[in-house]
């Protein structure tokens, strides 16, 4: 029986999943996992067939997805390195990758145009790379609705300067799509990711008979809408080198 909190989770992953299912299909591919943690999205990947290295600093986030990846049948399909994005040339050979999932790790760099030149360097001609960042104009929300207002204008006026970025930088649509251009990325594909997930009170899904299926089916109508994608916590997007 699914647990309410793997229903929450289902929901929050389902966009971002659909996508990079769409990029595997086909035969076998090399799939990079940056930040990939304990192998949520890498063992899922490699039930598919394909050949995942996941890059992550933590040994224990290593140690649960080796765990995971032998709990599916996937041992051989899942590599871990400890590294980050700084050393992902020690983890792959250059040009040797079909996809990189960089999830929730780009807002975390110092240098996100930097970290983007090292994604491009290991992945293959017209490869793609599956990008997940925290939205600017959503957090914006989410901190006036909490009474944070100092927090909220600070977002709200803050803009890539070149100064250092307290915590986790957050990017616009045009923000990031500018950033991928510029660093040889053709993106192809936007998504806005738990639009209304974040807003919804866990006790409804996980109480209200169907909330989360229905919930689950809003999100996926709502990702490719640009009118949404300023209010999604999240960006995903695809592009291709």
């Amino acid at each position: 029986m699914e647990r309410p909190l793997e229903r929450r989770n289902a929901v929050r992953t389902a966009v971002v999943w659909d996508a990079v299912q769409s990029v595997l299909e086909g035969g076998e591919r090399q799939v990079l996992d940056i930040g990939g943690g304990t192998g949520g999205f890498a063992v899922r990947v490699a039930r598919l067939g394909h050949q995942v290295t996941v890059v992550d600093p933590s040994p224990d986030a290593l140690a649960a997805a080796a765990r995971r990846a032998h709990d599916e049948g996937v041992s051989a399909r899942v590599t871990g390195v400890q590294g980050d994005l700084g050393t992902l040339a020690e983890a792959v050979p250059e040009g040797g990758v079909d996809l990189v999932l960089c999830h929730g790790v780009l807002g975390l760099v110092e240098d996100p145009a930097a970290a983007l030149a090292a994604i491009a360097a290991v992945l293959r001609p017209g490869a793609t790379l599956s990008l997940q960042v925290g939205q600017r104009h959503a957090a914006v929300l989410a901190r006036a609705m909490a009474g944070h207002f100092t927090q909220a204008l600070q977002l709200l006026t803050s803009t890539d300067d070149g100064t250092p970025h307290p915590g986790e930088r957050r990017f616009t649509h045009d923000e990031l799509r500018d950033l991928l251009v510029a660093g040889g990325f053709t993106p192809t594909a936007f998504h806005g990711v738990r639009v209304f997930t974040d807003l919804v009170p866990s006790s409804l899904l996980d109480l209200e008979p169907g909330a989360s299926a229905a919930l689950l089916e809003l999100e996926r109508a709502a990702a490719q809408r640009p009118e949404y994608l300023t209010v999604a916590s999240q960006l995903h997007v695809l592009a291709t080198r």
